[in-house]
């Protein structure tokens, strides 16, 4: 299956509806993001293993988050989990040069794995991708607020609350808890309990987020 089947047919399934998103999903190839070993599966619509007990998730699921998250041109996002590095070279085709992609992945050998697939498309040397090595629950302060956070492994129960800090008001959290895809969105400044709208989408399957 060609790239362009697999976009098409998250297409007509109704996952992909952005065109700014269908043209990042066009050009980010996911075969650019796995091993070697497995880079004939790339168009399968499935999450495949990529070392160190992770995956690449499911394309369709992808399509999913990201239409949920709403990125726009210019924006700067939090990707937790960055994983194979797709998300995060999905996301710097979408905000372009004027916005910023924090990846943050804690196991070292698959941070710089994301980094060398992100780096085929000249992302991390434009500085519109910027790779840290570190715990993601606990997010970057360097680089906050983010207009968006996107997390690409299943938390335990809820957010952190360093996600919540770090997020404008007005902006968007994408991320699993449990088997769940969740959306949040800030609409208060304050630490108040009701300061997030949250909607559930439910029956999906991650890898569990790790932390120290």
């Amino acid at each position: 299956m060609s790239n362009m089947n697999l976009v098409d047919s998250l297409i007509k399934e109704g996952w992909l509806k952005t065109p700014r998103i269908i043209k990042a999903f066009e050009k980010i190839k996911r075969i650019d993001f796995l091993p070697d070993e497995i880079n004939d599966l790339a168009e399968m619509n499935e999450a495949l293993p990529i070392g160190l007990g992770q995956t690449i998730s499911q394309p369709l699921t992808v399509a999913f988050m990201l239409e949920k998250l709403e990125p726009k041109e210019g924006d700067r996002i939090l990707d937790i989990g960055s994983g194979s590095g797709w998300t995060s070279a999905l996301l710097a085709e979408i905000v372009g040069p004027k916005g910023k992609i924090v990846a943050i992945e804690i196991i070292q050998d698959l941070a710089e794995f994301g980094k060398k697939n992100v780096s085929k498309y000249s992302f991390v040397e434009k500085g519109i991708v910027e790779f840290i090595c570190g715990d993601g629950c606990k997010g970057h302060k360097k680089e906050a607020p983010y207009d968006r956070i996107l997390c690409s492994a299943a938390a335990c129960k809820t957010i952190p609350s360093e996600w919540e800090k770090q997020l404008k008001v007005g902006g968007k959290i994408v991320t699993p808890i449990d088997s769940s895809i969740w959306v949040f969105k800030k609409k208060l400044s304050s630490e108040k309990n009701n300061n997030f709208e949250k909607t559930e989408y439910p029956g999906f399957a991650f890898v569990p987020l790790v932390n120290k």
